[in-house]
C-alpha cells in the first residue's frame, strides 16, 4: 500500500472515513476549499473521488474501525500465496485457508452491523459484494496500483482465473486484472431495468462461484502435490538410511572375513611347524 503521509492524504482519509451520506457533500467542499488556497491539482484530485457504493464503504469502515484486522486479513493471504507458489514451505495450506475464511466471517458479521448502524440495508447482495471485495483485497496484497482498503471507491471482485494461475505459479499479475463490480446502465423501461439488475447480480454470482471452485481446484491439486513430494522425500531418506545400514554391515563382513582368513593362515602354519 503506497505510504499515507502529507495533508492531502490525512483530509482524503478522512473523507473515505465520514457515514456515505456526507461523503459527497465534504468532497465538494474540500475540493473547493483546496482550488481557493491555490492546490489545483489536489482539488483536481479530490474532486475526481467517487462515491464508493455502501458494501465498499463499509469495507473501508472496517479498515477504519479496525485496521490490525485488515491487516492480518491480508497478511493471511500473502502466507496462502507463498505456500501455493511454494516460497513457505512445512505449512499446513489448508489450516491456512481455513484461518482466512474466519478472519473474513469475523470481518463480515462487523461489516453487516455497520451497514445497519450507517442505514443501510445488510441484504445477501450487500453482504456477497463485501465478502467479494475482502477476499479480493486478501489476495491482491499490498501490489502496486491495486485499490487500498480504506479509499475504495467501488466493489471488487476476486482474481480471475487467469490472475489466479499467475498468482499461483509465483508470476506479479497486472494491477490492471482487478475486476470490478458494474452497476447496469439505467433503461426507459424499469421491468427491463429490473431484469438487467437481475441478470447482472446472477452473473457475478456465477463469476465468484467459478472463482471460487478453480481456487478450491488449485488449492486441491497443490496440496496433493506438496504431499505427495513429502511422502517421496519420506521414502528417499528411509533408503538412504537402509542404504547406509547396508553399507555399514557390509564393511563388518569384509573385516570379519579378512580376520577369518588371517587366523586360519595362522593355524596353517602353526600345524606346519
Amino acid at each position: 500500500m503506497a505510504k499515507r503521509g502529507s495533508n492531502i492524504d490525512a483530509e482524503i482519509d478522512s473523507l473515505f472515513q465520514l457515514p456515505l451520506a456526507e461523503f459527497t457533500g465534504a468532497r465538494n467542499e474540500l475540493a473547493k476549499r483546496l482550488k481557493s488556497e491555490g492546490r489545483t491539482s489536489d482539488a483536481e484530485r479530490v474532486k475526481a473521488l467517487a462515491k464508493p457504493p455502501a458494501p465498499a464503504w463499509a469495507v473501508n469502515q472496517l479498515y477504519w474501525q479496525d485496521r490490525k484486522a485488515i491487516e492480518r486479513l491480508l497478511a493471511a493471504g500473502a502466507r496462502v500465496r507463498k505456500v501455493q507458489t511454494g516460497q513457505l514451505k512445512n505449512a499446513d495450506l489448508r489450516a491456512l485457508i481455513d484461518e482466512k475464511k474466519q478472519m473474513t466471517a469475523a470481518l463480515l458479521a462487523k461489516a453487516s452491523a455497520i451497514l445497519e448502524e450507517g442505514g443501510h440495508a445488510a441484504s445477501p447482495d450487500a453482504m456477497r459484494r463485501v465478502s467479494a471485495t475482502l477476499e479480493s483485497l486478501a489476495a491482491w496484497g499490498d501490489m502496486d496500483g491495486v485499490p487500498e482498503a480504506g479509499r475504495l471507491t467501488a466493489d471488487l471482485d476476486p482474481p480471475g482465473f487467469d490472475a489466479l494461475a499467475a498468482l499461483m505459479g509465483g508470476k506479479k499479475p497486472e494491477a490492471a486484472k482487478v475486476l470490478y463490480f458494474r452497476a447496469p446502465k439505467p433503461a426507459e423501461d424499469p421491468a427491463a431495468a429490473r431484469a438487467a439488475r437481475l441478470e447482472a447480480v446472477r452473473a457475478a454470482e456465477k463469476a465468484l462461484r467459478e472463482a471460487h471452485r478453480n481456487a478450491e481446484r488449485a488449492e486441491s491439486a497443490l496440496a496433493k502435490a506438496t504431499a505427495h513430494a513429502a511422502e517421496i522425500e519420506a521414502r528417499y531418506a528411509e533408503a538412504k538410511e537402509e542404504a547406509r545400514l547396508a553399507s555399514s554391515e557390509a564393511r563388518k563382513t569384509a573385516q570379519a572375513v579378512a580376520d577369518a582368513e588371517r587366523s586360519l593362515a595362522k593355524a596353517k602354519g602353526a600345524l606346519e611347524t
